[in-house]
């Protein structure tokens, strides 16, 4: 099952087969403020890769993206609240031991604000970092166990 599938009939939220076919997450948006700095923080410390849109970019994990709004960009369509540079709150689930991801953040020079803390993913208990991007939205690396 692909990791952006949700997964009902684990979290005992919603039984079994009622949404059918799966729903997943597709795309959200953050808004940053410079495009340069930005797409080589992304790039570089989450993996994104950079996908030229329109005016702007967005930045690809494999079956999820992050649409960016950010100079030269007039989306159609904003959410009641837009979205500004500094306010999102986002997770990335890192595929490695949590040693490795602080090891990676350290290795570009990301600070460290929190972490290793216990917290809770989609996936479960889990072990996670906090770090900003270069606006200052949260971001967040989780590891979970192995089964």
């Amino acid at each position: 099952m692909p990791e952006t599938q949700t997964r009902p009939e684990e979290t005992g939220i919603v039984p079994a087969g009622v949404l059918s076919p799966a729903i997943h997450l597709d795309h959200c948006v953050i808004h940053v403020s410079d495009w340069t700095r930005s797409n080589a923080f992304y790039r570089d410390v989450v993996g994104a890769e950079i996908v030229a849109r329109g005016d702007g970019y967005a930045y690809r994990f494999g079956g999820v993206q992050l649409n960016c709004h950010g100079p030269g960009v007039n989306p159609k369509m904003v959410a009641a609240q837009p979205v500004m540079p500094g306010n999102s709150d986002l997770c990335f689930r890192w595929s490695g031991s949590i040693a490795e991801a602080i090891a990676h953040l350290d290795g570009l020079a990301v600070p460290v604000e929190l972490g290793p803390v216990e917290t809770f993913g989609a996936a479960g208990a889990g072990i996670s970092v906090y770090f900003r991007d270069p606006d200052g939205s949260l971001l967040e690396f989780i590891t979970y166990p192995a089964p």
